[in-house]
């Protein structure tokens, strides 16, 4: 039986888009390592239509303008977050670049959050810019800020994270929505930190949700992915139309690796919440540490708009060190269990310098990040361990 988009989250994240397969009964969909399809005659697609994952095509005929194991995969996102129809891309970069060269062309102007992601500020820098377009950073979490920038320079998009990366600043994405509703601006979040599990951007007024697959979506630090999800199908049928011409889609094998993920995405969310707010609790009265960034801390200035529109504050927290640069990296190369290295959102706990890693594209820009700044990524370990781990490790 189809999955009803009626279903609740957990049963949508294991049926939706994955029906077991009709003609051997598999409860998981298969792989279709294929690069290309046999045709019924010239023009004669097999699959496609229906209600299925094919429900957006006409039939197959080569896989990079559709697969049925990446179908799969965007029937089941578009589901999660309440959209008309989701698309799934070779990486969270190659989706935003996507989606950006559909809505936006040269000339036009976009807001971005003013401690954006650091690859999210490069495509615009580096990439969009010499292209034409122009980009103003704004603190997302200033919804007067916002429609102050709006009023000042007309935009085509407003870009927003929520919870930021690094900073976990949040967003009040329905008053967003109706600043950039009224401007004629698409509001686009990056739900990555909160994946669909915690919150659904469209039904708070979004237009758009892109999110790096790799993250909590795919959860096991195997797999590279992005995916867009867009509330209005004609957006959807345009986006199709550039994934098919830039050849940005992902492979089948990492569509259902993907999917894999996403069966267990509930249980692992309430785990990592869970884990970050004890992390969170302990660092607040750590001598070494001079703030805590952490939305689900009362003290946060996003906190009420966070416990508004999520289900739980998520599995990062950002830590600052009173001992500056030094102190920072001296806590990277000090945890045992928080292993050093860049991404976030695996079921393992992993620690990293912003300034130097992840966020290195943004120094001597507006969007500089601390240099005391340490971002924890919470994994699902034991709760306790992970508190040994960084007790050990601040001295």
């Amino acid at each position: 039986m189809a999955a009803r988009h009626a279903d609740g989250f957990e049963t949508l994240a294991i049926h939706a888009g994955q029906e077991p397969d009709p003609l051997t009964g598999a409860v998981v969909p298969p792989i279709y390592q294929t690069s290309t399809y046999a045709q019924d005659g010239v023009g004669g697609l097999r699959g496609g239509g229906g209600d299925g994952p094919g429900r957006f095509i006409e039939g197959y005929e080569y896989s990079r303008t559709a697969n049925p194991t990446r179908g799969a995969l965007e029937e089941c996102l578009a589901a999660l977050e309440g959209g008309a129809r989701a698309l799934a891309f070779a990486s969270g970069m190659a989706a935003e670049d996507a989606l950006l060269r559909t809505v936006l062309t040269p000339g036009d102007h976009v807001l971005i959050p003013h401690d954006a992601y650091g690859g999210t500020f490069r495509l615009f820098d580096k990439i969009l810019k010499p292209w034409g377009v122009s980009y103003r950073p704004v603190p997302v979490s200033d919804p007067d800020a916002v429609r102050a920038a709006l009023a000042d320079a007309p935009a085509k998009v407003v870009w927003v994270e929520s919870p930021t990366n690094p900073l976990l600043s949040i967003a009040d994405i329905s008053l967003l929505a109706q600043h950039a509703h009224q401007a004629g601006a698409l509001l686009v979040v990056d739900n990555t930190f909160a994946s669909p599990y915690l919150q659904q951007p469209l039904e708070l007024g979004a237009d758009v949700v892109v999110h790096s697959t790799t993250k909590y979506l795919g959860g096991h630090s195997d797999v590279v992915g992005g995916a867009v999800v867009m509330a209005d199908p004609s957006l959807g049928e345009r986006l199709a139309a550039v994934q098919n011409s830039t050849g940005s889609a992902g492979g089948p094998f990492d569509a259902w690796l993907t999917l894999r993920g996403i069966r267990t995405l509930g249980v692992r969310m309430d785990r990592h919440c869970a884990n970050a707010a004890r992390v969170a609790d302990l660092l607040v009265g750590h001598p070494a540490v001079s703030q805590v960034l952490y939305p689900g801390l009362e003290t946060h200035p996003g906190h009420e708009v966070a416990a508004k529109q999520m289900r739980g504050f998520g599995g990062i927290v950002s830590v600052r060190l009173r001992g500056g640069e030094e102190a920072a990296l001296a806590l990277c190369a000090r945890t045992r269990l928080f292993t050093l290295g860049e991404s976030l959102g695996g079921v393992e706990s992993l620690i990293e310098h912003p300034g130097r890693m992840t966020h290195a594209s943004v120094a001597g820009s507006e969007l500089e990040v601390p240099a005391d700044l340490v971002r924890l990524s919470v994994g699902i370990e034991n709760g306790d361990d992970l508190l040994e781990d960084l007790r050990a490790a601040l001295g």
